[in-house]
């Protein structure tokens, strides 16, 4: 009798457990279905992305290059909702096919690029060594600064090469961990600290992302090829790509910074995009050496940066200027700075994605990294969204 009660009790108690699994289940879908949801399609009917009728760039549509023209259009209501986005690009196969301006944003404002300047010093280094002025990446730094060679203290920085510097290995700590490392980049005399600043890994064995070291490339340049970079860029890079650049900021003695401070327009900006994507070629003719493009494009520090994701990017990682990062199903390469200022390569869709924004100069705060994230999760979120074939 009390062996037929207990069964029955359990029998009961496993009913009324599923029961309740079931009504959970049921209340939680509901609770999802009530929830936030993405904009409707007669909404992202309305969002009007067509390229401005300016003949600087051949035009298309998604759609005739075989890109989700709703995907592209969610990106762009997106976009509109950014408070400090100037503008936003797509190019597919090698055409203009969604173009708008934001906020204070045109296509004529040549915008403060910040750090996206480090990866077109990488350009121009791999120029220099193309044309003689360098000899290699295995060149030491301090070939470069006799007058800072004589007066090292720690004999690691004698080893330290270009290629760390390109690949921010070369040991010197990021700025904004201590007050006087960023007084010190502030201070526009670059040299006396290669020496007053210590290393904080041996040279090669670990990412750091330092400002001091692109600024320090940039010199090397200037010393190699004995003119400054601007100038080296418009007789090697800016006009071979239909570029005019506008203002490039120079050091406390007249270097432009190799760091940052470039200033291009979006549809600019996203020629020389273009050009990495085509492995340095240009309508025809080679302007970045395609091992260059090859090289710089590698990852060679993985999830060792300040963030190990932002937005939809994981797996962050560092070539020769330029980072890495996987969204989704999808690698890219790209141009990063400060703000949201963006040049994406998604390769594997031949497309390129260009963003700049309000460049929060000097401002490191909470919101400008707060604005800077935005803008980077409007666009990874879109790369996230692509299919895993291509068409």
């Amino acid at each position: 009798m009390n062996k037929s009660v207990t069964q029955v009790s359990i029998a009961k108690w496993r009913q009324y457990s599923w029961l309740l699994i079931v009504s959970i289940v049921i209340a939680l879908s509901m609770l999802v279905g009530c929830g936030p949801s993405g904009p409707s399609i007669e909404a992202l009917e309305t969002v009007d992305y067509t390229p401005l009728p300016i003949d600087d760039w051949e035009m298309s549509t998604p759609a005739e290059q075989e890109l989700d023209p709703m995907l592209v259009a969610e990106m762009y209501y997106n976009a509109a909702k950014l408070e400090t986005i100037y503008s936003l690009l797509v190019i597919k196969n090698g055409y203009l096919v969604a173009e708008r301006y934001f906020n204070e944003g045109s296509v004529e404002q040549k915008d403060r690029l910040q750090s996206v300047t480090k990866s077109y010093t990488s350009a121009l280094v791999g120029i220099a060594i193309e044309n003689g002025y360098l000899s290699s990446v295995d060149q030491k730094m301090l070939d470069f600064f006799p007058e800072v060679a004589a007066q090292i203290t720690d004999p690691r920085k004698e080893q330290i090469t270009i290629r760390d510097m390109l690949q921010m290995r070369a040991g010197y700590p990021r700025e904004e961990t201590d007050d006087a490392l960023w007084e010190g980049l502030l201070s526009g005399y670059y040299i006396p600290l290669i020496e007053e600043f210590p290393l904080v890994s041996d040279p090669g064995t670990r990412f750091h992302y330092s400002n001091l070291t692109s600024n320090w490339l940039g010199i090397i340049v200037d010393r190699a090829t004995g003119t400054n970079l601007k100038s080296f860029a418009e007789e090697h890079l800016f006009p071979a790509i239909d570029v005019e650049a506008g203002e490039w900021g120079t050091d406390a003695e007249g270097h432009n910074n190799g760091c940052g401070d470039l200033h291009l327009t979006a549809r600019d900006a996203a020629k020389f995009g273009l050009l990495y994507l085509n492995d340095g070629i240009y309508e025809g003719n080679q302007i970045v050496p395609a091992n260059w493009v090859h090289d710089s494009l590698q990852t060679y520090s993985v999830n060792e940066a300040f963030v190990k994701k932002v937005g939809h990017f994981r797996d962050i990682g560092y070539g020769y200027q330029w980072w890495s990062a996987n969204a989704g199903e999808h690698h890219v390469n790209f141009a990063w700075g400060h703000g949201g200022q963006l040049i994406v390569l998604v390769d594997k869709f031949n497309m390129v994605i260009v963003t700049t924004s309000y460049p929060f100069w000097k401002e490191n705060t909470d919101e400008s990294w707060k604005n800077e994230k935005a803008i980077i999760t409007m666009v990874s979120e879109f790369i996230k969204s692509l299919p895993s074939e291509v068409k």
